[in-house]
């Protein structure tokens, strides 16, 4: 079994994320967290837990982690520093620390931050984040939702490289693009957008491959 390492993994669509990987056959999920109120909470769940800021070193991080998915946000409190510079500290350790694959949550807008008419701070940090992972020469994947939701999972979505709307998604179905992500058989170099949809996940990803980097 491969270890994730998984970034923001107390965050809403962390914990969503870890669940699911906990039910994985090919994955164990390593949660990072920032507090120690929060490593415990998952070591008790028997999940292994790592104390990590992403505003200060990171390295330890990495240690024995074959595959990242970065799900970490300041929740706009921080944005330059987390959601940009952190993500860059972990894309920095990943590649000294020779990572299979680094898995981006992302969104919609961040392509063009400039052009958004709300949140565009952090739509930068996220672009600057995008760009300097897709720089990296690390596999990676970037997957940029729409809106986020605290709805049931659907297990349905629509996926291209670029959509061509606005719209909303549940973040359960984006933990599941996201765990599906990290697979060697898809979803390598390549950036797209997600919303809810009719194609079953599954099957949605398979049109991933025809994406080029």
């Amino acid at each position: 079994m491969e270890n994730v390492l998984v970034a923001g993994a107390h965050g809403t669509t962390g914990k969503q994320i870890v669940a699911l990987l906990k039910q994985s056959q090919y994955f164990k999920p390593v949660a990072m967290v920032r507090e120690e109120a929060h490593m415990k909470m998952f070591k008790n769940e028997g999940v292994d837990a790592v104390l990590v800021d992403l505003e200060k070193e990171v390295s330890h991080a990495v240690k024995n982690i074959d595959k990242v998915i970065f799900a970490a946000g300041s929740g706009g409190k921080n944005v330059v520093e987390v959601d940009q510079e952190g993500a860059k500290r972990l894309v920095d350790a990943s590649k000294k620390a020779n990572i299979k694959k680094f898995v981006m949550l992302s969104s919609m807008g961040a392509d063009q931050p400039e052009k958004a008419e709300q949140l565009q701070e952090y739509l930068k940090a996220k672009h600057n984040a995008d760009a300097y992972l897709k720089q990296s020469g690390l596999n990676y994947a970037i997957v940029r939702p729409g809106s986020l939701t605290n709805n049931k999972p659907t297990d349905h979505i629509e996926l291209k490289e670029k959509l061509s709307k606005q719209g909303e998604i549940s973040r359960a179905d984006v933990a599941q693009t996201l765990v599906r992500s990290l697979n060697d058989d898809t979803a390598n170099n390549v950036v797209f957008e997600i919303l809810e949809g009719e194609t079953l996940i599954g099957k949605a990803m398979e049109a991933v491959s025809e994406i080029k980097a």
